[in-house]
């Protein structure tokens, strides 16, 4: 019986997501879809008890214990699309040489943003500051940040991924690897919990799987699809 007041209460959020749209005829997302995503992920743990002590104590851990390697991937990932995940694909998948692809998932990009910041927004729960971080050491930039529940990088690189495995089918398992470590690593930079990576990763496979439904994304698709043979990046058919 819980469920309903916070389904309505999102519904209530739609309208801002449809006014960042407006006049755009071609987006993957209704903001309907938007809102029963964001009503289907479920609560973080109550701000306090054991469960989110817990859960803000392992994001201290996996700072503390990082590597050097996955912190500096952490940092070359701070900002990152789609055509990050070319040491999965290939060398050749490079925007420049594909602005078909690149604008199928620029559009995918920019309307996963905007959910993820809803949803952020509607939860609004504080992101990790591990002792030694940088936000414990420039707290004034810290308070400028998003709020954490769900990560958006984790909710993007799922997009990401499931999209690509429309275009690289035989890649799937790869790509769905690179978004959780994408997703990982926001948890050894210190930014993010756990429950903020599993929830981006059920929040991203949400939308994905919405946008797929799309006659939109269908249609770019289609277009990415002819691209990449043109380019010789297509998937080798049996």
């Amino acid at each position: 019986m819980m469920f309903k007041p916070t389904f309505l209460a999102l519904l209530l959020l739609a309208p801002p997501l449809a006014a960042a749209r407006d006049g755009h005829a071609n987006a993957y997302l209704s903001d309907t879809q938007v809102s029963v995503a964001m009503a289907v992920l479920p609560a973080p743990s109550t701000p306090g008890s054991a469960e989110d002590k817990a859960d803000y104590a392992a994001t201290d851990r996996a700072f503390a214990d990082r590597s050097a390697a996955d912190f500096e991937q952490a940092k070359k990932e701070e900002k990152f699309n789609a055509f990050d995940f070319a040491p999965v694909i290939g060398d050749g998948f490079r925007a420049d040489k594909l602005p078909h692809v690149a604008a199928l998932f620029k559009e995918a990009e920019e309307e996963t943003k905007q959910a993820v910041d809803l949803s952020k927004n509607h939860w609004k729960r504080p992101r990790p500051c591990p002792p030694a971080s940088e936000c414990a050491d420039h707290p004034e930039k810290a308070a400028k940040k998003s709020f954490g529940y769900p990560s958006g990088h984790s909710s993007r690189a799922t997009v990401d991924a499931i999209l690509l495995a429309q275009l690289f089918p035989q890649d799937a398992d790869a790509l769905m690897q690179h978004a959780r470590d994408i997703g990982w690593r926001r948890v050894v930079k210190g930014v993010h919990t756990l429950q903020d990576i599993y929830a981006g990763r059920e929040f991203g496979t949400a939308l994905a799987t919405d946008m797929l439904a799309s006659p939109a994304l269908q249609h770019d698709l289609a277009a990415a699809r002819e691209e990449l043979r043109a380019a010789g990046l297509a998937p080798k058919t049996p």
